[in-house]
Protein backbone atom coordinates (compact mmCIF):
# COMPACT_ATOMS: atom_id res chain seq x y z
CA UNK A 1 0.00 0.00 0.00
CA UNK A 2 1.27 3.46 -0.85
CA UNK A 3 0.85 5.78 2.13
CA UNK A 4 0.29 9.47 1.46
CA UNK A 5 0.67 10.63 5.06
CA UNK A 6 2.59 9.89 8.24
CA UNK A 7 1.43 10.59 11.78
CA UNK A 8 4.44 11.62 13.87
CA UNK A 9 4.09 10.73 17.54
CA UNK A 10 6.08 12.33 20.33
CA UNK A 11 6.33 11.36 23.99
CA UNK A 12 8.14 13.66 26.43
CA UNK A 13 7.05 16.78 24.57
CA UNK A 14 3.50 16.00 25.61
CA UNK A 15 4.19 16.85 29.26
CA UNK A 16 5.68 20.30 28.60
CA UNK A 17 2.50 22.14 29.57
CA UNK A 18 2.14 25.68 28.27
CA UNK A 19 5.57 25.48 26.61
CA UNK A 20 4.62 22.43 24.53
CA UNK A 21 4.11 24.49 21.39
CA UNK A 22 7.77 25.58 21.46
CA UNK A 23 8.93 21.97 21.32
CA UNK A 24 6.29 21.02 18.73
CA UNK A 25 7.43 23.86 16.47
CA UNK A 26 11.05 22.79 16.88
CA UNK A 27 10.12 19.22 16.00
CA UNK A 28 8.21 20.34 12.90
CA UNK A 29 11.30 22.29 11.82
CA UNK A 30 13.58 19.28 12.33
CA UNK A 31 11.20 16.99 10.43
CA UNK A 32 11.10 19.45 7.54
CA UNK A 33 14.90 19.58 7.48
CA UNK A 34 15.17 15.79 7.46
CA UNK A 35 12.58 15.27 4.71
CA UNK A 36 14.15 17.89 2.45
CA UNK A 37 17.12 15.54 2.16
CA UNK A 38 14.89 12.86 0.59
CA UNK A 39 13.64 12.68 -2.99
CA UNK A 40 10.06 13.48 -2.00
CA UNK A 41 8.22 16.71 -1.27
CA UNK A 42 6.26 16.89 1.98
CA UNK A 43 3.99 19.23 3.88
CA UNK A 44 4.69 19.04 7.61
CA UNK A 45 2.15 20.59 9.95
CA UNK A 46 0.63 20.20 13.38
CA UNK A 47 -2.87 19.96 14.76
CA UNK A 48 -3.89 19.68 18.40
CA UNK A 49 -1.61 17.01 19.87
CA UNK A 50 -0.64 15.69 16.43
CA UNK A 51 2.08 16.27 13.83
CA UNK A 52 1.61 15.11 10.25
CA UNK A 53 3.83 14.77 7.19
CA UNK A 54 1.81 14.60 3.95
CA UNK A 55 3.50 13.49 0.74
CA UNK A 56 3.00 15.95 -2.12
CA UNK A 57 4.96 13.86 -4.62
CA UNK A 58 6.26 10.37 -5.20
CA UNK A 59 8.83 9.29 -2.60
CA UNK A 60 10.98 6.38 -1.48
CA UNK A 61 9.26 4.87 1.57
CA UNK A 62 12.40 3.32 3.10
CA UNK A 63 14.38 6.52 2.59
CA UNK A 64 11.71 8.59 4.33
CA UNK A 65 11.44 6.21 7.29
CA UNK A 66 15.24 6.22 7.68
CA UNK A 67 15.30 10.02 7.63
CA UNK A 68 12.54 10.30 10.25
CA UNK A 69 14.23 7.73 12.50
CA UNK A 70 17.12 10.18 12.87
CA UNK A 71 14.98 13.05 14.13
CA UNK A 72 15.23 13.41 17.89
CA UNK A 73 11.86 14.04 19.49
CA UNK A 74 10.00 11.46 17.38
CA UNK A 75 8.70 8.55 19.45
CA UNK A 76 6.82 6.78 16.67
CA UNK A 77 6.18 7.01 12.93
CA UNK A 78 2.75 5.82 11.79
CA UNK A 79 2.07 5.33 8.07
CA UNK A 80 -1.42 6.76 7.77
CA UNK A 81 -4.55 6.71 5.65
CA UNK A 82 -6.51 9.92 6.14
CA UNK A 83 -10.07 10.22 4.83
CA UNK A 84 -12.91 12.73 4.90
CA UNK A 85 -15.87 12.00 7.15
CA UNK A 86 -18.65 10.68 4.88
CA UNK A 87 -20.42 8.62 7.50
CA UNK A 88 -19.77 5.33 9.23
CA UNK A 89 -20.63 3.12 6.25
CA UNK A 90 -17.97 4.89 4.18
CA UNK A 91 -15.51 4.51 7.06
CA UNK A 92 -16.20 0.75 7.21
CA UNK A 93 -15.41 0.37 3.52
CA UNK A 94 -12.19 2.33 3.87
CA UNK A 95 -11.06 0.30 6.88
CA UNK A 96 -11.81 -3.00 5.10
CA UNK A 97 -9.84 -1.75 2.07
CA UNK A 98 -6.96 -0.71 4.35
CA UNK A 99 -6.78 -4.13 6.03
CA UNK A 100 -7.04 -5.88 2.66
CA UNK A 101 -4.13 -3.93 1.18
CA UNK A 102 -1.86 -3.99 4.24
CA UNK A 103 -2.50 -7.50 5.60
CA UNK A 104 -4.60 -9.38 3.03
CA UNK A 105 -6.30 -12.58 4.17
CA UNK A 106 -3.66 -13.68 6.68
CA UNK A 107 -4.59 -15.49 9.85
CA UNK A 108 -4.22 -12.73 12.43
CA UNK A 109 -5.71 -11.34 15.61
CA UNK A 110 -6.75 -7.72 15.86
CA UNK A 111 -8.28 -5.11 18.10
CA UNK A 112 -10.03 -1.91 17.06
CA UNK A 113 -8.95 1.12 19.09
CA UNK A 114 -11.17 4.11 18.27
CA UNK A 115 -10.60 7.59 19.67
CA UNK A 116 -13.27 10.21 19.12
CA UNK A 117 -11.74 13.67 19.50
CA UNK A 118 -14.75 15.11 17.69
CA UNK A 119 -17.66 14.34 20.02
CA UNK A 120 -20.39 15.10 17.48
CA UNK A 121 -19.55 11.98 15.47
CA UNK A 122 -22.52 9.66 14.93
CA UNK A 123 -21.10 6.83 17.07
CA UNK A 124 -19.25 6.65 20.37
CA UNK A 125 -15.77 5.14 20.59
CA UNK A 126 -17.18 1.93 22.09
CA UNK A 127 -19.74 1.65 19.32
CA UNK A 128 -17.07 2.18 16.66
CA UNK A 129 -14.93 -0.55 18.23
CA UNK A 130 -17.79 -3.04 18.31
CA UNK A 131 -19.32 -2.30 14.92
CA UNK A 132 -15.99 -2.07 13.09
CA UNK A 133 -14.81 -5.31 14.69
CA UNK A 134 -17.98 -7.02 13.48
CA UNK A 135 -17.50 -5.63 9.97
CA UNK A 136 -13.93 -6.93 9.81
CA UNK A 137 -14.90 -10.39 11.07
CA UNK A 138 -17.57 -10.53 8.38
CA UNK A 139 -15.13 -9.38 5.68
CA UNK A 140 -12.21 -11.63 6.69
CA UNK A 141 -13.01 -15.11 7.93
CA UNK A 142 -9.34 -15.63 8.85
CA UNK A 143 -9.36 -12.80 11.40
CA UNK A 144 -10.15 -13.11 15.09
CA UNK A 145 -10.39 -10.60 17.92
CA UNK A 146 -7.85 -10.47 20.77
CA UNK A 147 -8.37 -7.49 23.05
CA UNK A 148 -5.39 -8.29 25.28
CA UNK A 149 -2.48 -9.09 22.94
CA UNK A 150 -3.53 -8.50 19.32
CA UNK A 151 -1.15 -8.91 16.42
CA UNK A 152 -2.69 -5.83 14.80
CA UNK A 153 -3.87 -2.78 16.73
CA UNK A 154 -6.15 -0.96 14.31
CA UNK A 155 -6.34 2.70 15.33
CA UNK A 156 -9.21 4.91 14.16
CA UNK A 157 -9.07 8.57 15.16
CA UNK A 158 -12.11 10.74 14.61
CA UNK A 159 -10.69 14.22 14.28
CA UNK A 160 -11.08 16.99 11.66
CA UNK A 161 -10.30 14.16 9.26
CA UNK A 162 -10.40 10.47 10.11
CA UNK A 163 -7.05 8.74 10.63
CA UNK A 164 -6.61 5.02 10.02
CA UNK A 165 -3.33 3.33 10.98
CA UNK A 166 -2.01 0.13 12.52
CA UNK A 167 1.77 0.36 12.36
CA UNK A 168 4.04 2.34 14.67
CA UNK A 169 7.69 2.39 13.62
CA UNK A 170 9.93 3.36 16.57
CA UNK A 171 11.64 6.75 16.42
CA UNK A 172 14.80 7.73 18.29
CA UNK A 173 12.95 9.51 21.13
CA UNK A 174 14.57 12.37 22.99
CA UNK A 175 13.96 16.07 22.41
CA UNK A 176 14.27 18.20 19.25
CA UNK A 177 17.82 19.44 18.68
CA UNK A 178 18.29 23.05 19.75
CA UNK A 179 15.60 23.12 22.44
CA UNK A 180 18.19 22.64 25.21
CA UNK A 181 20.78 25.18 24.08
CA UNK A 182 24.23 24.61 22.61
CA UNK A 183 27.38 22.92 23.91
CA UNK A 184 30.96 22.29 22.81
CA UNK A 185 31.92 18.65 22.22
CA UNK A 186 35.60 17.72 22.71
CA UNK A 187 35.75 15.34 19.77
CA UNK A 188 38.57 12.85 19.29
CA UNK A 189 38.95 9.93 16.93
CA UNK A 190 37.97 7.44 19.63
CA UNK A 191 34.79 5.53 20.31
CA UNK A 192 33.52 7.48 23.29
CA UNK A 193 33.23 11.16 22.33
CA UNK A 194 30.98 10.69 19.26
CA UNK A 195 28.61 8.64 21.42
CA UNK A 196 28.64 11.38 24.06
CA UNK A 197 27.79 13.94 21.37
CA UNK A 198 24.94 11.80 20.06
CA UNK A 199 23.52 11.37 23.56
CA UNK A 200 23.65 15.09 24.29
CA UNK A 201 22.01 15.88 20.95
CA UNK A 202 19.25 13.40 21.80
CA UNK A 203 18.41 15.57 24.79
CA UNK A 204 17.98 18.60 22.52
CA UNK A 205 21.52 20.02 22.67
CA UNK A 206 22.91 21.66 19.54
CA UNK A 207 26.52 20.61 18.99
CA UNK A 208 29.72 22.36 18.06
CA UNK A 209 33.02 20.47 18.31
CA UNK A 210 36.70 21.05 18.98
CA UNK A 211 39.34 18.61 17.76
CA UNK A 212 43.05 18.80 18.67
CA UNK A 213 45.32 17.92 15.77
CA UNK A 214 49.07 17.39 16.16
CA UNK A 215 50.85 17.12 12.83
CA UNK A 216 53.17 15.44 11.95
CA UNK A 217 52.48 13.12 14.91
CA UNK A 218 48.92 12.77 13.69
CA UNK A 219 48.21 12.47 9.99
CA UNK A 220 45.69 14.12 7.70
CA UNK A 221 43.90 10.78 7.66
CA UNK A 222 43.49 11.05 11.43
CA UNK A 223 41.89 14.47 10.96
CA UNK A 224 39.64 13.15 8.21
CA UNK A 225 38.58 10.34 10.52
CA UNK A 226 37.36 12.89 13.07
CA UNK A 227 35.52 14.88 10.41
CA UNK A 228 33.87 11.64 9.25
CA UNK A 229 32.79 10.99 12.83
CA UNK A 230 31.34 14.49 13.05
CA UNK A 231 29.45 13.90 9.79
CA UNK A 232 27.98 10.68 11.15
CA UNK A 233 26.84 12.38 14.36
CA UNK A 234 25.48 15.24 12.22
CA UNK A 235 23.02 12.82 10.61
CA UNK A 236 21.19 13.02 13.93
CA UNK A 237 22.25 16.39 15.36
CA UNK A 238 22.30 18.53 12.25
CA UNK A 239 25.48 20.20 10.90
CA UNK A 240 28.39 20.34 13.33
CA UNK A 241 30.96 23.15 13.22
CA UNK A 242 34.35 21.57 13.98
CA UNK A 243 37.23 23.70 15.27
CA UNK A 244 40.46 21.92 14.26
CA UNK A 245 43.17 23.18 16.61
CA UNK A 246 46.86 22.72 15.69
CA UNK A 247 48.08 21.52 19.07
CA UNK A 248 51.58 20.33 18.17
CA UNK A 249 53.63 23.20 19.59
CA UNK A 250 51.62 23.24 22.80
CA UNK A 251 52.05 19.50 23.29
CA UNK A 252 55.77 19.57 22.58
CA UNK A 253 56.24 22.42 25.05
CA UNK A 254 54.35 20.54 27.77
CA UNK A 255 56.32 17.39 26.93
CA UNK A 256 59.58 19.31 27.34
CA UNK A 257 58.74 21.21 30.54
CA UNK A 258 56.51 18.95 32.65
CA UNK A 259 56.91 15.57 34.41
CA UNK A 260 55.93 12.84 31.97
CA UNK A 261 53.60 11.07 34.39
CA UNK A 262 51.50 14.28 34.45
CA UNK A 263 51.50 14.94 30.71
CA UNK A 264 47.97 13.74 29.99
CA UNK A 265 46.43 15.69 32.86
CA UNK A 266 48.22 18.94 31.98
CA UNK A 267 47.52 18.58 28.26
CA UNK A 268 43.84 17.99 28.96
CA UNK A 269 43.69 21.04 31.20
CA UNK A 270 45.03 23.15 28.34
CA UNK A 271 42.63 21.49 25.90
CA UNK A 272 39.68 22.31 28.13
CA UNK A 273 40.78 25.95 28.34
CA UNK A 274 40.97 26.20 24.55
CA UNK A 275 37.65 24.40 24.04
CA UNK A 276 36.04 26.74 26.56
CA UNK A 277 37.39 29.73 24.61
CA UNK A 278 35.60 28.57 21.45
CA UNK A 279 32.53 27.64 23.48
CA UNK A 280 32.20 31.18 24.80
CA UNK A 281 32.69 32.66 21.35
CA UNK A 282 29.87 30.48 20.00
CA UNK A 283 27.39 30.99 22.82
CA UNK A 284 27.72 27.47 24.20
CA UNK A 285 26.46 26.72 27.69
CA UNK A 286 28.91 23.95 28.55
CA UNK A 287 31.45 21.39 27.39
CA UNK A 288 30.73 17.75 26.51
CA UNK A 289 33.30 14.93 26.76
CA UNK A 290 33.27 11.17 26.30
CA UNK A 291 34.94 10.40 29.61
CA UNK A 292 33.88 7.35 31.64
CA UNK A 293 34.94 6.78 35.25
CA UNK A 294 38.03 4.61 35.54
CA UNK A 295 38.36 3.79 31.85
CA UNK A 296 41.89 5.26 31.63
CA UNK A 297 44.25 7.02 34.02
CA UNK A 298 42.96 10.49 33.17
CA UNK A 299 39.39 9.42 33.92
CA UNK A 300 39.66 8.54 37.59
CA UNK A 301 37.58 10.75 39.87
CA UNK A 302 40.76 12.46 41.07
CA UNK A 303 41.91 13.15 37.50
CA UNK A 304 38.52 14.41 36.38
CA UNK A 305 38.39 16.76 39.34
CA UNK A 306 41.82 18.22 38.56
CA UNK A 307 40.95 18.64 34.87
CA UNK A 308 37.60 20.27 35.70
CA UNK A 309 39.31 22.85 37.89
CA UNK A 310 40.41 24.94 34.90
CA UNK A 311 36.84 25.34 33.61
CA UNK A 312 34.31 27.96 34.53
CA UNK A 313 31.66 26.31 32.32
CA UNK A 314 29.93 23.08 33.37
CA UNK A 315 31.39 19.91 31.85
CA UNK A 316 28.81 17.30 30.82
CA UNK A 317 29.85 13.65 30.51
CA UNK A 318 26.92 11.63 29.09
CA UNK A 319 28.74 8.26 29.22
CA UNK A 320 30.34 8.80 32.64
CA UNK A 321 28.84 5.61 34.16
CA UNK A 322 28.82 3.43 31.04
CA UNK A 323 30.87 0.26 30.70
CA UNK A 324 33.06 0.22 27.61
CA UNK A 325 30.82 -2.39 25.99
CA UNK A 326 27.80 -0.15 26.55
CA UNK A 327 29.58 2.62 24.65
CA UNK A 328 30.68 0.25 21.89
CA UNK A 329 27.10 -1.01 21.47
CA UNK A 330 25.82 2.54 21.12
CA UNK A 331 28.61 3.41 18.66
CA UNK A 332 27.61 0.44 16.50
CA UNK A 333 23.97 1.49 16.64
CA UNK A 334 24.64 5.07 15.46
CA UNK A 335 27.25 4.10 12.85
CA UNK A 336 30.38 5.64 14.40
CA UNK A 337 32.12 2.45 15.57
CA UNK A 338 33.64 1.38 12.24
CA UNK A 339 35.01 4.90 11.74
CA UNK A 340 36.41 5.12 15.29
CA UNK A 341 38.39 1.89 15.02
CA UNK A 342 40.28 3.01 11.94
CA UNK A 343 44.00 2.81 12.91
CA UNK A 344 44.88 6.50 12.87
CA UNK A 345 46.24 7.91 16.14
CA UNK A 346 44.91 11.09 17.68
CA UNK A 347 47.07 13.60 19.58
CA UNK A 348 46.21 12.17 23.01
CA UNK A 349 47.47 8.64 22.33
CA UNK A 350 50.65 9.92 20.68
CA UNK A 351 51.89 11.60 23.87
CA UNK A 352 50.69 9.11 26.49
CA UNK A 353 53.20 8.48 29.28
CA UNK A 354 54.29 4.94 30.15
CA UNK A 355 53.23 5.31 33.77
CA UNK A 356 50.68 8.15 34.03
CA UNK A 357 49.55 9.43 37.40
CA UNK A 358 46.10 8.13 38.38
CA UNK A 359 45.53 10.19 41.53
CA UNK A 360 46.94 13.61 40.67
CA UNK A 361 47.24 16.33 43.26
CA UNK A 362 45.91 19.70 42.13
CA UNK A 363 48.66 21.51 44.02
CA UNK A 364 51.35 19.40 42.34
CA UNK A 365 49.82 19.89 38.89
CA UNK A 366 49.69 23.64 39.41
CA UNK A 367 53.31 23.58 40.53
CA UNK A 368 54.32 21.68 37.39
CA UNK A 369 52.40 24.15 35.23
CA UNK A 370 54.57 26.95 36.56
CA UNK A 371 57.28 25.52 34.27
CA UNK A 372 55.10 26.58 31.33
CA UNK A 373 54.64 30.20 32.34
CA UNK A 374 57.20 31.63 29.92
CA UNK A 375 55.53 30.59 26.65
CA UNK A 376 52.25 28.75 27.22
CA UNK A 377 49.98 31.80 26.80
CA UNK A 378 51.62 32.70 23.49
CA UNK A 379 51.45 29.13 22.21
CA UNK A 380 47.80 28.78 23.17
CA UNK A 381 46.99 32.10 21.49
CA UNK A 382 48.77 30.99 18.31
CA UNK A 383 46.91 27.66 18.36
CA UNK A 384 43.59 29.49 18.66
CA UNK A 385 44.41 31.99 15.92
CA UNK A 386 45.48 29.24 13.48
CA UNK A 387 42.41 27.07 14.08
CA UNK A 388 40.73 25.69 10.98
CA UNK A 389 36.93 25.56 10.91
CA UNK A 390 35.17 22.74 9.05
CA UNK A 391 31.39 22.32 8.78
CA UNK A 392 30.48 18.63 9.01
CA UNK A 393 27.08 17.53 7.77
Amino acid sequence: MEFKSFLIKYAEIGVKGKNKFIFEDALVKQINTALKKTDGTFKVYKETGRIYADALSEYDYDEVIEALQRVFGIAGICPLVQIEDKGFEDLKQNVILYMEEVYGHKNLTFKVNARRARKNYEKTSVEINMDMGEALLNAFSEYSVDVHNPQVMLNIEIRKHINIYSMTIPGPGGMPVGTAGKAMLLLSGGIDSPVAGYMAAKRGVQLEATYFHAPPYTSERAKQKVIDLAKQVALYSGPVRVNVVNFTDVQLYIYEKCPHDELTIIMKRVMFKIAEHFARESGCLGLITGESIGQVSSQTLQSLGVINEVCTMPVFRPVIAFDKQDIVDMAIKIGTYDISIQPFEDCCTTFVAKHPVTKPSLERIRKSEENLSENIDRLVREAIESTQVIIAG
